[in-house]
């Protein structure tokens, strides 16, 4: 029995790791007792003299809760990848940074990591707000038309804009004030169709779209013969301005945080910190606020335990709530968490085998066949039928590119097979903790 924290009996490190194990144990959640230890010992830690910011002899540097779960074990596949993703432009006039992000940049911890996000910090210089935005749409461009194809990447869609009214775009509704998703095609000749609702058609052109840029996405399909593995790989971009009197501030108006980041090149410090400088007095708390939004979103309208327990985890880690964090932290390292990788890399496949990709049908195999692999590996029963069940027929489907609705059928069954494990799993890890069950029950509270 652990002692109870009172004003004269505070609680000791001991005392936290023995709540942990207490409910570890009872959810059945392995834990490495003493690294959990060390991760509380340093993230209680005070900030150096030197400031939140820290490097590693990796060449990598970021926010100091950020580096305590980087592994630099696959960091020359990150730059790899990162030299497919990252926009350029001229020297001396558009600057970089370029880093990881999202379960790519918790490495030490996430066993079975999803998608290779990558988010840069672009900072340009110019002599007025429009020539700025004019180089970030030639610099993006630029980028997507340079990895449109190839056997190693193929570009699968870019983000610029906001839809200016309620439309209709390439066949699908779209909300005024959304992002535009642009198709390789569109970025090409670099203009948009929106068929408006009364009947008429409005044409918008990449160069407009960019005067008002909102969130500004790349994305891709990666492969890796190497590792005879596919990864969806996307690149957030935040676009600064920097005038002639030094001033600098975000093209969509919000500066990014920095709390989950970890950069890539050490040479990029100084843009980093030139730019970061910026950042708002009440970033942290704003960054948070942010992440609940989705959290709420996960746990309500599009129901995904799964990436709602990744993002509790920076919240709790953020917020001082260090116990839920370090049990939130143990989850990822579950077998069953690969079902969250299973889950992702299925969308992964069915982009990497659309109609023109350039993707060698091999690696769709062998990254089907890796999948099933690890999936027999790790789960055993129903479980595991189920899923090899669904992947086996899903890789015979993606082989046939004119398969259409099946096609189409097939993708989305294997991810609802997935998606409700994975559910299942991450719900009942999660609500079996009280403080943790409390902070869910609030969340979905808010939304009802």
């Amino acid at each position: 029995m652990t002692t109870p924290e009172t004003p004269d009996s505070p609680a000791t490190p001991a005392d936290d790791i023995a709540r942990i194990r207490e409910s570890a144990a009872r959810l059945g959640v392995q834990l490495d007792e003493e690294g959990a230890l060390q991760w509380l010992a340093a993230i209680a830690a005070e900030p150096s003299t030197d400031g939140d910011i820290v490097a590693h002899e990796s060449g990598t540097f970021g926010h100091r809760i950020s580096m305590l779960d980087f592994a630099p074990r696959d960091l020359e596949r990150f730059r790899r990848i990162g030299q497919v993703v990252e926009v350029t432009g001229p020297e001396g006039v558009v600057e970089s940074a370029l880093a990881l992000s999202g379960s790519a940049a918790q490495s030490k911890i996430q066993s079975f990591p999803g998608d290779c996000d990558y988010f840069q910090r672009l900072n340009i210089k110019a002599a007025t707000r429009e020539e700025a935005c004019r180089i970030m749409a030639d610099t993006m461009r630029a980028a997507a038309r340079r990895t449109s194809t190839g056997d190693a990447f193929q570009f699968l869609e870019a983000k610029l804009g906001s839809y200016p009214a309620d439309c209709e775009h390439g066949g699908w509704p779209r909300k005024k004030g959304s992002p535009i998703t642009w198709t390789p095609e569109e970025v090409e000749v670099e203009r948009v169709e929106l068929l408006l609702a009364d009947g008429t058609v409005q044409t918008l052109t990449w160069q407009e779209a960019a005067l008002d840029p909102g969130w500004c996405k790349l994305d891709w399909v990666v492969a890796d013969p190497a590792r005879k593995a596919l990864s969806n790989a996307s690149n957030v971009i935040d676009v600064t301005w920097e005038g002639p009197d030094g001033e600098i501030v975000a093209l969509d108006g919000y500066l990014d945080a920095y709390f989950q980041e970890v950069y890539l090149d050490a040479d990029a410090m100084p843009t980093f910190a030139k730019v970061a400088q910026f950042v708002s007095d009440d970033a942290l708390d704003d960054y948070v606020e942010r992440l609940e939004e989705e959290v709420r979103k996960y746990l309500t309208k599009q129901l995904n335990y799964g990436k709602a327990a990744k993002r509790m985890y920076n919240i709790f880690r953020l917020s001082g709530r260090h116990l839920d964090a370090a049990y939130v932290r143990e989850l990822f390292d579950e077998p069953a968490t690969i079902l969250y990788q299973v889950w992702s890399l299925i969308s992964t496949l069915d982009n990497a085998t659309q109609p023109g990709s350039s993707i060698p049908i091999d690696a769709v195999r062998d990254q089907a066949d890796a999948l099933m692999l690890q999936v027999i590996q790790m789960l055993d029963g129903d479980e595991e039928a189920e899923i090899v069940s669904a992947l086996l027929g899903l890789r015979r489907t993606l082989e046939d590119q004119t398969a259409g609705e099946r096609r189409t059928a097939e993708v989305e069954a294997a991810q609802a097979r997935v998606i409700n494990l994975v559910n299942t799993f991450f719900r009942d890890k999660l609500e079996g903790v009280p403080t943790i069950r409390d902070y869910i029950r609030a969340m979905q509270e808010e939304h009802a």
